[in-house]
């Protein structure tokens, strides 16, 4: 559904026009619709009418996208498939494969960056789906993140709709807002505030990490090699609306909150020192 999930109506103009953005594909379909329609987020093939749908029409598409070649990086003893197109994780973004690189140490930096008057953002997902099990990210110093940016460590089915996607997340992120605590455990949907856990990610090296179980998510921030020794800075445990084990992937992404008041003010770069999983 486009051009969001989370925003999928587009308003009709006074003098019956309209126009949006939406991903690139082969074949259109534009919606009339009752106000109080409500569509899926997903769908295998095209509604007809009735239930809420006035009419219905459709457009080839025009012109030839050229896709770039694939990606692939190692990190961790996985293979990881770097993003290269858009996609409308917090609005509209673009991803660029130079964005992306493993260092001679064997840490993944992701980039968030301003090419050509466009800001890009970083992705990558391991290739195979790892299941139930326990997920750890060490990441290296990103309590200072832009308000504007987004560092997300989640897993992710894109045909699991019906399972808000499988999507278990870690983000360290602002959301725009300067005095917001930084960090948050979700069990999608976000919009219930029961899936939701803030705290604040603290300065220096922090290992995340959630263990998911049938029927249970147990999400856990630890922060390394303080004076004192590993300190725990936020746990919580999530028994309700966890989804079951699918085709998920774990997934790292750096982005432009593009609902944010105003761009970066510099360029983002966030390293994750180590990824881990224990089934």
């Amino acid at each position: 559904m486009q051009p969001f999930r989370s925003r999928p109506f587009t308003d009709i103009e006074r003098d019956s026009t309209w126009k949006n953005a939406i991903h690139l594909g082969q074949e259109y379909a534009a919606l009339l619709v009752e106000a109080d329609y409500r569509p899926p987020a997903t769908a295998e093939s095209l509604p007809g009418l009735g239930g809420g749908i006035l009419a219905v029409a459709r457009a080839p598409g025009s012109g030839k996208f050229v896709a770039p070649p694939p990606k692939t990086i190692s990190f961790s003893g996985y293979d990881w498939l770097v993003r290269q197109t858009q996609n409308d994780r917090h609005g509209m973004n673009d991803y660029d494969g130079r964005n992306v690189w493993v260092d001679s140490e064997g840490h993944l930096h992701l980039l968030l960056t301003e090419r050509d008057g466009r800001w890009t953002s970083a992705e990558v997902r391991v290739t195979h789906s790892l299941g139930y099990g326990t997920y750890s990210f060490d990441v290296r110093e990103a309590s200072d993140i832009d308000p504007s940016a987004a560092f997300s460590m989640y897993t992710f089915d894109p045909l699991g709709s019906d399972q808000n996607f499988r999507e278990v997340t870690v983000d360290i992120s602002r959301w725009g807002e300067p005095g917001n605590m930084n960090g948050q455990f979700v069990v999608q949907p976000e919009t219930v505030p029961a899936n939701v856990f803030r705290f604040a990610v603290p300065s220096g090296l922090v290992t995340h990490s959630f263990r998911w179980e049938p029927g249970r998510v147990a999400f856990k921030a630890v922060r390394r090699g303080t004076s004192r020794g590993d300190a725990v800075v936020a746990e919580r445990l999530f028994t309700a609306r966890v989804p079951t084990a699918g085709a998920e992937t774990p997934h790292l992404t750096l982005l432009y909150d593009r609902s944010a008041a105003r761009p970066p003010g510099k360029a983002v770069e966030v390293v994750v020192e180590k990824f881990t999983f224990l089934p």
